[in-house]
């Protein structure tokens, strides 16, 4: 095949999280959402739900439970909702292409809301936390539990580590984690598990990501997009390798809502 009819670069199959989410990580978080609880979630809303693939874990693990999952990427919902078909699992979980701001699709058990509390609002970050926050403690039903993954500074960046990250990084856009757990308090929640993606993680995460691309262009570098595609692969392995690299991190916060 010649390489102006090679097809375009694949995406994202080599993740399946999409995310830096350990499978390790991933499953002792279902275990204490499913049975660390005083009964197991029988619904489940997944906000910014990509694929899906937590909360598809979270139906395995809980086969009486059903789930929602609101994204506006329709390539990331069909795969999602191509993986439920695969697994038996289409009649019990639903992948839905709109806005989560404003949303009134909760109540639910356990509310899933990783990498995406931006989904929530149309506020500049790191403005968007405190009411994503709040739309969260909203849409969990009590005696429920959210599942938060925010992006948050390990450390303060450097300002030649931001002129390395994406357009426009400030070092205003993320909280620390002492001050995202603070919020999610004052959010009405107590925060029952901190954690945080470790290096591997992201290792894992970021070549994952990119994975796809570069296997490509190493096989079609003279294909019509190949020139485009080498300087965006470029610029994010740059960005990550000479900015965020151990700068920038990803919190997850199992919370529990104050009881009324």
């Amino acid at each position: 095949m010649d390489d102006a009819a090679a097809t375009a670069p694949p995406r994202l199959t080599r993740l399946t999280f999409h995310g830096p989410l350990s499978e390790h990580r991933a499953a002792r978080m279902i275990h204490r959402l499913t049975r660390q609880v005083p009964s197991p979630p029988a619904t489940v809303l997944d906000i910014g739900c990509g694929w899906g693939e937590f909360t598809l874990r979270v139906l395995e693990a809980v086969p009486t439970a059903t789930g929602l999952g609101l994204d506006l990427d329709e390539d990331d919902l069909a795969r999602g909702r191509a993986e439920a078909r695969t697994r038996g699992l289409a009649e019990r979980v639903r992948f839905v292409r709109e806005s989560a701001v404003g949303t009134r699709r909760g109540p639910a058990d356990l509310v899933l809301c990783l990498g995406a509390g931006q989904a929530l609002s149309d506020a500049t970050p790191p403005g968007h936390t405190a009411p994503a926050l709040r739309a969260l403690r909203r849409l969990v039903a009590p005696g429920g539990r959210v599942l938060l993954g925010e992006g948050i500074w390990q450390r303060p960046p450097e300002q030649a580590e931001l002129a390395q990250m994406w357009p426009g990084a400030r070092a205003a856009e993320h909280h620390g984690l002492a001050e995202l757990v603070d919020l999610a308090v004052a959010a009405g929640f107590r925060p029952a598990w901190i954690e945080t993606a470790s290096r591997d993680e992201w290792e894992e995460f970021e070549s994952g990501y990119r994975a796809d691309v570069e296997a490509w262009l190493a096989a079609h570098p003279g294909h019509p997009q190949a020139e485009e595609t080498r300087a965006r692969a470029d610029r994010h392995r740059a960005a990550w390798l000479r900015g965020y690299r151990d700068v920038l991190g990803l919190a997850y916060l199992t919370l529990v809502p104050v009881e009324a």
